[in-house]
């Protein structure tokens, strides 16, 4: 009887296992990054959403689950928060993954051209969160416009031609050659809006490349269209800044911002000198938010 009273006591000292996971736990988890990959829609609309989001703050067990669901699926959670939603991007091997070479392919034959795509998408960012406090603070909503980031770039292509100039290097490369200097002086040679008999920007152009970059990010819920001044103006989405700062540490991006972006209140930057730095090269195919 003792021994018996012993093995109980024994039992009952051992920790109650944690409730299994059910499978209404991982529907739910799945609805979640379900919702994380609708990146128009806004948390505070959707009452689901809401109830998700904080069961995902107050439940580690289920946000473990959620994570694991986005990982599988080859993403990786930003951030989930109110502001935010689920906030998710998808890793290189993903099948959600978006393709600098893809993108391109979709509006120009020209192969040279995802060169051009890229920068677009780099000088945006760039122009969106010049500084690093801008990226740091999640109240900063940066602003930019269509003709202010192709001005912005053509700026960004003297500065390069002046330094390669002073440094004596080539400052006519081959056309297909990678890097992001390459890039800029080809985008020096394009013309900024070209010419059709009904006024419309070419696809082709600086400001149509620039137009197709701020039209996906805002299809993808990065930037919200504000007003039709300077070919279209843009601000700034809670995803959209998290999507840059997962992206900030890249050399392009480093490169970019190293000739001293400038913030101006109506959404077009300058440049300031900048320290001379160590040159960063850019792999093909590098621009936000893709993968090569």
């Amino acid at each position: 009887m003792s021994e018996h009273v012993e093995w109980s006591d024994a039992e009952a000292a051992v920790p109650s296992a944690s409730p299994a996971v059910t499978p209404a736990d991982a529907a739910d988890a799945a609805r979640l990054v379900a919702f994380g990959l609708q990146p128009k829609l806004q948390p505070a609309r959707d009452q689901e959403y809401t109830e998700l989001l904080r069961r995902y703050r107050e439940d580690p067990p289920f946000a473990r689950l959620a994570d694991a669901v986005a990982a599988g699926l080859g993403l990786i959670v930003l951030e989930v928060s109110p502001r935010a939603g689920m906030a998710v991007t998808a890793a290189e091997d993903s099948v959600f993954a978006v393709r600098m070479g893809d993108y391109a392919r979709r509006t120009s034959a020209d192969s040279g051209d995802r060169f051009l795509h890229g920068l677009a998408h780099l000088a945006v960012a760039a122009m969106a969160f010049p500084r690093p406090e801008d990226l740091a603070d999640d109240g900063y909503i940066g602003r930019v416009s269509v003709n202010g980031v192709d001005a912005f770039v053509r700026q960004a292509c003297r500065r390069l031609e002046e330094r390669a100039e002073l440094q004596g290097e080539n400052t006519d490369p081959a056309t297909e050659a990678p890097g992001l200097e390459a890039a800029w002086r080809i985008w020096a040679r394009r013309s900024s809006t070209g010419a059709t008999k009904d006024a419309r920007r070419l696809a082709g152009s600086t400001t149509g490349i620039v137009g197709k970059a701020v039209a996906f990010l805002t299809d993808s819920g990065f930037l919200q269209r504000t007003g039709d001044d300077n070919g279209g103006t843009y601000r700034t989405t809670a995803r959209y800044q998290l999507q840059v700062r997962d992206m900030a540490g890249s050399a392009a991006m480093a490169e970019l911002l190293e000739l001293g972006v400038v913030p101006m209140t109506d959404g077009t930057p300058t440049l300031l000198p900048a320290e001379e730095t160590e040159a960063l090269d850019l792999v093909a195919d590098a621009g936000l938010p893709f993968h090569s």
